[in-house]
């Protein structure tokens, strides 16, 4: 009988000790704007370090050059549209 009353006595302590501990606060979500500036800003770094890549390549003639940023241009293009899309 007394072994039952002393476990049943820590069973609670430890129960409420686990409750009484206080949960980290959630971090807060971005909202859709910010996550749309941030998806912005990160194709824009990626094109413009793209862009300086083939402007600065050393073998790549003026022709090839002008044909990779049409390219490049043209995706960015279609990307920029698809996330004005989905804001």
């Amino acid at each position: 009988m007394k072994n039952l009353f002393i476990s049943t006595v820590l069973l609670l302590g430890f129960t409420t000790t686990a409750f009484s501990q206080k949960r980290p606060p959630v971090p807060p979500h971005p909202s859709k704007t910010e996550l749309y500036n941030a998806k912005a800003k990160e194709l824009d770094k990626k094109y413009n370090f793209e862009k300086k890549l083939i402007l600065k390549h050393p073998l790549a003639t003026k022709k090839m050059k002008s044909q990779q940023l049409k390219a490049l241009n043209e995706r960015y293009r279609n990307e920029k549209k698809l996330l004005k899309s989905v804001r």
